[in-house]
């Protein structure tokens, strides 16, 4: 049984009724509220921290629906469209009066106060009949997406068809998609349902109806275009159309925490190891190496065998590694070759202590990804899948990193953040959904990331351009708390693990941290090159290299 919030007035102008609240205090202590059991609270205020981005995402900007925004001036002009809705269903409802179906919400007036977050600071009545106005202009809004025998109604009243068209084109239109999928927007789903089954014959049919409208609202909303299957989700388990969308998106967390890190044979063999001269990998292309010089008869490498098989390299051979790399010059680039050389067992060693640590709060660092050029670059591709989140995947032997395909339009950016935000609000396990935006901020930084994905058939943009997307994906970057989703999270590690480990990346990382990001091993090759200079004209001065050279050029 949810506990009532309480706060300051919706609208700070106006008095607070002392009066009021004390009846309604009073009445929430006394009245056996038999309904409200098992009822969770769903709808939430969008979290100072996520608000604060980008405002007009959360605030509605052209029609408001339930309590939290009702009372705006700058929403008020849409009033007008809301009382013409509500007459034709007055006219739809033949022998009954809209007041009689006002009285039935009246009744309920506790069910309705408990899906809220915030204290609602207005009698019951009131309440009442703002849901039932609401009602009716939002079921006369998603009729347009009824599915019927595979086919989509179109049916639109003369006094709305200057705002909205069933092909979504006009702006207003949009404007409306966008403010009905706010979090702060929502009315309960169950008040739809009672509204219904005023007008239909037997509540089971209101239920098919209502149903219809959701599946096509949500269908032509969802970003994953793509999906193959929706998931069957019953109207009656969800507590708003933002929820209801959220269950049709991400799969349930009992289901994404099922896919766990498995022990992979790869990670058994790759030991961490702090030694340079103990480095797997670094044997075996040495062995490799050995074996086929070994079997070449003559030539260069017979030489240099016999060099490094003379008693002189035996000796130095033999000398520990430590004293080596104490003595001068040699200490300056002991660092940049243990790096190099060790970079790959020290991502292993980083791998392993993740993993044994997965219900630990992820750090910032961990959620670090290369963006898709940089992916390109080490040699991973992307292909686009016909799913949801759960088809996330990396599979390092064909390196293929796989994602699923998503339409990017004009409404896109609002449902996405509010998704975050309710799954912020409402989630008390992985925010998966959030997880998931946070991979595709960090793997797109520029428009020719979006274009790399938008070739690959990742992303559907129907956006003015690629930097539209990009801007849109990291403008996400803010999260409430960070998560750890075990399935997203060993993506994130394979994918980082790959590309660490290739040549290329070592090579440059190795450049730009000791060659171009460090002046003592540049400082160390000009001291070299000085001291070779310096050799070279002391050793020309005492054999005459000029006579040398002539000699040489007569001949």
């Amino acid at each position: 049984m949810s506990s009532p919030h309480f706060t300051m007035p919706l609208n700070s102008n106006s008095t607070f009724d002392e009066l009021r609240w004390v009846i309604q205090i009073r009445r929430a202590l006394d009245e056996e509220l038999e309904d409200e059991n098992g009822i969770l609270v769903s709808i939430f205020n969008v979290p100072k921290t996520l608000i604060s981005t980008h405002p007009e995402a959360y605030i509605p900007q052209q029609v408001a629906l339930g309590p939290y925004h009702h009372w705006r001036l700058e929403l008020y002009e849409m009033e007008r469209y809301k009382l013409s809705a509500a007459k034709r269903t007055q006219r739809q409802l033949q022998n009954l009066k809209f007041h009689h179906l006002v009285d039935n919400l009246t009744k309920l007036e506790h069910r309705i106060r408990a899906y809220y977050h915030r204290f609602l600071d207005f009698n019951g009545e009131t309440l009442a009949w703002m849901m039932a106005v609401d009602a009716s202009f939002l079921i006369e809004f998603l009729q347009i997406y009824t599915v019927k025998e595979g086919k989509i109604l179109t049916r639109i009243s003369s006094r709305m068809s200057h705002l909205v068209d069933s092909a979504g084109r006009k702006s207003a239109h949009n404007a409306i998609i966008r403010d009905v999928m706010m979090l702060e927007n929502q009315i309960p789903i169950f008040v739809l349902r009672k509204f219904l089954a005023f007008q239909c014959s037997s509540p089971d049919i209101a239920d098919d109806l209502l149903s219809s409208m959701l599946i096509g609202f949500c269908k032509a909303l969802s970003p994953f275009k793509m999906m193959e299957n929706f998931p069957n989700i019953q109207v009656i388990e969800s507590a708003h159309l933002l929820e209801f969308l959220y269950h049709i998106l991400v799969p349930k967390s009992e289901e994404a925490c099922e896919i766990e890190e498995s022990d992979d044979l790869k990670e058994i063999i790759r030991d961490a190891d702090d030694s340079f001269m103990n480095s797997g990998n670094f044997r075996q292309l040495f062995d490799a190496i050995w074996s086929f010089g070994s079997s070449l008869k003559g030539g260069p490498f017979h030489y240099l065998k016999k060099a490094i098989l003379s008693r002189p390299m035996k000796f130095i051979v033999k000398i520990p590694w430590k004293i080596i790399t104490n003595l001068p010059g040699f200490s300056i680039i002991k660092g940049p070759i243990e790096s190099f050389f060790s970079s790959e067992d020290k991502e292993n060693f980083k791998s392993e202590e993740e993993g044994s640590t997965i219900n630990r709060p992820p750090l910032i660092e961990e959620i670090t990804i290369p963006s898709i050029t940089e992916l390109r670059n080490a040699g991973i591709k992307f292909t686009a899948t016909n799913g949801d989140i759960l088809t996330v995947n990396f599979v390092e032997k064909s390196a293929i990193l796989y994602l699923p395909t998503i339409s990017l339009d004009v409404n896109t950016e609002v449902i996405l953040r509010n998704l975050v935000a309710y799954e912020a609000s409402a989630a008390s396990g992985p925010l998966i959904f959030t997880r998931y935006t946070e991979l595709m901020n960090g793997i797109i930084d520029t428009e020719e990331d979006v274009k790399l994905l938008r070739e690959s058939g990742v992303v559907l943009n129907r956006l003015k351009s690629d930097e539209e997307v990009a801007n849109l994906w990291n403008g996400m970057s803010k999260s409430v708390r960070l998560t750890k989703v075990p399935f997203l999270d060993k993506v994130i590690e394979d994918v980082n693990r790959y590309y660490s480990c290739r040549w290329r990346v070592k090579i440059g990382k190795f450049m730009k941290r000791y060659v171009f990001g460090s002046w003592p091993i540049l400082a160390f090759l000009a001291a070299v090159l000085l001291l070779l200079l310096t050799s070279l004209q002391a050793f020309c001065s005492v054999y005459s290299c000029a006579r040398w050279f002539r000699v040489q050029t007569s001949d």
